[in-house]
């Protein structure tokens, strides 16, 4: 009878050892199942795209030479698109780069593309961006409306820009204007850096080179200070129907520019911007980091696209693809 019992207690432990194993293999596979779910979404979860070519949320940054023009192009996406959220900041050119190697931003907006040098840092962190070219601007000199100065060579400015011309030209004792000072929209803008690579070589400015801070301000400060030349992107005065653009042109006068003494002296007016004429042409490119099929790729396509091109050509730029215009002609 011991013997009976003994023997079906030792049945019964290993039925339920049996199924102790059973079970803590059982909990074995759930929890190697659901660690395997949870790495996968600490790699992944969190990092995968949620926006789409014309959904979603992406931030951009803008020279801020293009704010007007950009403005109006990411309110005309986001009526298009409804769910599409674009963040556009406006900062200077020095700023762009380095917010896009932080991914702080998806696409860069500048008067260049970016430098070799540029690019392998981008590719040392395994990024390789994508340079769309949409438009060609150009710089704009302006001067308070009572300087008898309406136009100026190349070699003027250059002489002027390098401290070694001072003083605008006499034309009788009242109204000498005095000192020319310099104004620029910012520090690290575009305009300066452009103007040092172009007009200058690369030599340093006078130290009668003054920043504000934005565009609009150079011109208020023009239109207050006689003795003011101030250096401007042409998209803050050339879309003529545009009543900000228009009020900034009665405050002040536009310089024309001649090559040479011999040259005739042309104004930023889409022609001379288009067949580089113009002496103070450049090239505005969209830097997109984002390769892959979203957001920020789709608003640089629609940039690029004949939508985007007609409003650069509105705003008094010159398109890189030229919106075709059909027009039908009836011979009968």
């Amino acid at each position: 009878m011991k013997y009976l019992a003994k023997t079906q207690v030792n049945k019964d432990a290993q039925l339920v050892s049996n199924k102790y194993k059973s079970w803590d293999s059982l909990v074995k596979i759930i929890y190697t199942i659901a660690l395997a779910v949870f790495l996968y979404s600490c790699q992944s979860g969190k990092s995968d795209p949620t926006d789409t070519p014309t959904a979603g949320k992406v931030n951009i940054v803008v020279d801020e030479s293009f704010q007007q023009l950009f403005d109006t192009e990411i309110y005309t996406f986001q009526a298009l698109y409804k769910n599409a959220k674009i963040t556009a900041f406006y900062l200077p050119e020095k700023d762009a780069i380095q917010l896009l190697l932080k991914d702080s931003c998806k696409v860069a907006v500048m008067c260049r593309d970016i430098t070799s040098d540029e690019r392998k840092q981008f590719e040392k962190a395994n990024i390789f961006p994508i340079s769309t070219k949409i438009a060609e601007d150009a710089i704009a000199f302006v001067v308070n409306n009572e300087n008898k100065d309406t136009t100026m060579t190349i070699e003027k400015l250059k002489s002027i820009f390098l401290g070694k011309d001072s003083l605008w030209k006499q034309i009788n004792k009242e109204s000498e204007l005095g000192k020319i000072n310099i104004i620029f929209d910012n520090n690290g803008s575009a305009n300066t850096s452009y103007l040092k690579d172009s007009l200058l070589q690369g030599a340093a400015f006078s130290n009668k080179i003054f920043a504000v801070k934005s565009n609009p301000e150079v011109i208020d400060y023009v239109s207050k200070n006689k003795n003011a030349l101030g250096v401007l992107s042409v998209n803050w005065i050339s879309d003529t129907d545009d009543p900000i653009a228009q009020d900034f042109l009665k405050k002040i006068k536009v310089l024309g520019i001649a090559k040479d003494k011999f040259s005739k002296p042309l104004k930023p007016y889409q022609a001379y911007i288009k067949t580089k004429e113009y002496p103070f042409t450049r090239s505005v490119f969209m830097i997109n980091r984002q390769t892959r099929a979203g957001l920020g790729m789709g608003f640089v396509s629609f940039l690029a696209g004949e939508k985007g091109q007609i409003m650069i050509l509105k705003a008094g730029l010159v398109p890189s693809i030229s919106p075709v215009r059909v027009v039908e002609i009836n011979t009968k």
